[in-house]
């Protein structure tokens, strides 16, 4: 009994050692699974400070290579360098134009940077297309259809010209009064379009820098050529556009030079194929003659300010989604609104849907289009509808009949 005892101790003992060995390896695994995670977490920590050490590099831009394997770059900071390259860069890459990445100290190249686009430039890409279409805009027959002649039938349908032998027109100037609808062409064409669309308004081209506004008009036609077909709208562009004088100050003469390399892109020895330019100003009578010429801006549509059929056809489409009364006449809206823009009309049919909301009313009554037309045509000036239709014809020699229609009449 006693060597049962015995034997049965030294089971237990046995077990219960073996049990504790396990216990023992199983913590060491831990604490080495543990060891390896905090080293991991250690060198993390390293890498993330040798980084906040480390000197930040310079981007520049290859200019040429010379034949003892130096390489002419233009440092973002200014000056052009001579500098020397890295034994692990490729020095295939190392070609003019390309970006490159140089030593704040040694000024040595340590890698080629991937091409990549000018975020600004980028960002003048209209990526959600305007849900406009000529249909929506009322009036402006003829100007609809030589801009569907001149940019989107050229992008859609470019081998009728080729078979014609006619080469299209390059760029499409629209001018006249402010409010008359050409922005709303532009949009119409970047909505009915599938061709990229890029619009910059002209103010953007003027930067503080000496040669900024130039290498910008390169980049936004860069972008136009590389998303090709596309089209470049230019709004307002008589903010870079006008007339060239003798005299100026520093500021006026950087504005001249981004002007000259716009003249340069739009006719010069680069083909702008499968690109075309739309501009819009209402100040015609500023831009220099230099970019009215035939070869940059072969059409220039004149938008005057709509006559009686078309403001009836504006009424209509501002008008479209309200609840009207049964005795609002646009026929007789159209009539006594001589003089007034698109842009007026739709001024007077916001007027009169807050007038209808001031009664509480259920839908919009003629009373409250009378008290809007009374209020927007008699509270706001126009001068520019008189001044703007007599000093662009005798500037142009464009024609207009004029009307009963589109004379100007103060209510």
């Amino acid at each position: 009994m006693n060597g049962a005892k015995v034997m049965g101790s030294d089971y237990d003992f046995n077990a219960a050692l073996s049990e504790y060995v396990r216990m023992l390896e199983k913590r060491v695994r831990e604490l080495e699974a543990e060891r390896a995670e905090l080293r991991r977490e250690l060198r993390r920590y390293k890498m993330e400070l040798d980084k906040l050490l480390s000197p930040p590099l310079i981007e520049a831009i290859v200019l040429s290579v010379l034949p003892d394997g130096r390489v002419v770059v233009k440092s973002s900071t200014g000056p052009n360098l001579v500098v020397r390259v890295m034994s692990d860069v490729d020095i295939s890459k190392l070609l003019p134009g390309a970006h490159v990445a140089i030593n704040q100290r040694g000024s040595a190249i340590v890698e080629v940077l991937p091409e990549h686009e000018d975020p600004f430039v980028k960002a003048m890409e209209v990526v959600e297309r305007p849900k406009v279409s000529f249909e929506d805009i009322g009036g402006l027959k003829q100007q609809k259809q030589e801009l569907y002649e001149s940019v989107i039938l050229p992008l859609i349908e470019p081998e009728l010209f080729k078979e014609l032998g006619v080469e299209p027109p390059k760029g499409v100037l629209l001018y006249g009064p402010p409010g008359c609808g050409k922005t709303l062409l532009a949009k119409a064409v970047a909505g009915m379009s599938k061709a990229t669309f890029i619009r910059v308004v002209g103010s953007e081209f003027v930067q503080k820098y000496v040669g900024e506004g130039a290498r910008i008009v390169r980049e936004v036609f860069k972008l136009a050529k590389k998303r090709a077909p596309s089209i470049v709208f230019i709004d307002e562009i008589d903010a870079i556009a006008a007339k060239r004088l003798d005299v100026g100050t520093s500021g006026e003469r950087e504005v001249q030079r981004t002007l000259m390399q716009l003249l340069a892109i739009l006719d010069g020895f680069d083909s702008l194929e499968n690109v075309r330019v739309i501009a819009a100003t209402n100040r015609i009578d500023i831009l220099d003659p230099a970019i009215l010429r035939p070869g940059r801006f072969d059409r220039l549509l004149y938008v005057p300010p709509p006559n009686r059929e078309a403001r009836v056809e504006i009424f209509a489409i501002h008008t479209n989604r309200m609840k009207l009364s049964k005795d609002v006449d646009l026929e007789y809206l159209a009539s006594i609104t001589e003089g007034a823009t698109g842009a007026d009309i739709k001024a007077i049919v916001m007027e009169a849907g807050y007038s209808a909301l001031r009664r509480r009313a259920r839908e919009v009554s003629m009373n409250d289009f009378l008290y809007a037309v009374e209020k927007v045509m008699k509270k706001r000036k126009r001068p520019y509808i008189e001044s703007t239709e007599v000093g662009h014809e005798e500037e142009i020699g464009y024609k207009e009949s004029s009307s009963k229609e589109t004379s100007v009449m103060h209510i």
